[in-house]
């Protein structure tokens, strides 16, 4: 990747995990109690904390050139991402429920949000999945996006069955979600043999982010 790009991206990754600390900052100190925003600003801190893990020693590839223990720390980082971001979509399954107490769904949804979300970190925590190696293992890939696939699902349908409720505009979260998943889902399947699909990750968080920003527009709506 030639320097300008290392950097441009390097300058980016640091404004989005800066951008997660301030959302976190933000809704915790204007929550006032509010359940919904407290859930909030920790879902800012596992989306933030989780990323930092591969994104500070991609920052430090970028910057600093690779070191022999670069490849371990990238592929930690990628483990503990991926299961901060299982935690994430149940986290925004309770701030949906906040949202909407008075939208039912079928009484199969969080069961199968829970299920789904714990078996995805059993098996992110599995050794075949050989994290620290760098080394692309498209079974053990497979094995654990599928579940996440399916809590993405099932967190897109909660959306998309309180719509417009309260006027709140959370109808968009279902776009955000189905963005991310489509960003997301090559990038685990091709980029060690495509490296250019790594680029998608770019948008995949601007999406997490906007994510975000829907609920920092809701403090002063609730």
């Amino acid at each position: 990747m030639p320097k300008p790009m290392r950097i441009a991206e390097s300058v980016f990754d640091i404004c989005y995990l800066l951008f997660d600390l301030a959302a976190a900052v933000t809704f915790f100190s204007l929550a006032h109690g509010r359940t919904v925003f407290v859930l909030y600003g920790v879902l800012a801190l596992v989306l933030g904390g989780g990323d930092a893990f591969h994104l500070v020693p991609r920052v430090q590839m970028h910057l600093r050139g690779v070191r022999p223990n670069t490849t371990a720390r990238l592929g930690l980082g990628t483990a503990v991402a991926s299961v901060t971001m299982t935690v994430f979509y149940v986290l925004l399954y309770f701030i949906w429920r906040q949202l909407f107490p008075g939208v039912s769904v079928s009484p199969v949804v969080a069961p199968l949000i829970f299920a789904t979300a714990a078996l995805r970190i059993v098996l992110c925590l599995m050794p075949q999945n050989d994290w620290l190696s760098g080394h692309e293992n498209l079974r053990w890939s497979l094995y654990r996006n599928v579940p996440f696939a399916v809590t993405g699902v099932l967190v897109i349908v909660l959306f998309a069955t309180s719509g417009n409720a309260g006027g709140l505009g959370m109808w968009r979260m279902c776009i955000a979600i189905a963005l991310s998943f489509g960003f997301y889902l090559p990038v685990a399947f091709l980029a060690k043999r495509v490296p250019a699909v790594g680029a998608l990750m770019l948008p995949k968080t601007v999406t997490y982010m906007w994510m975000i920003c829907m609920g920092l527009q809701l403090l002063p709506r609730l």
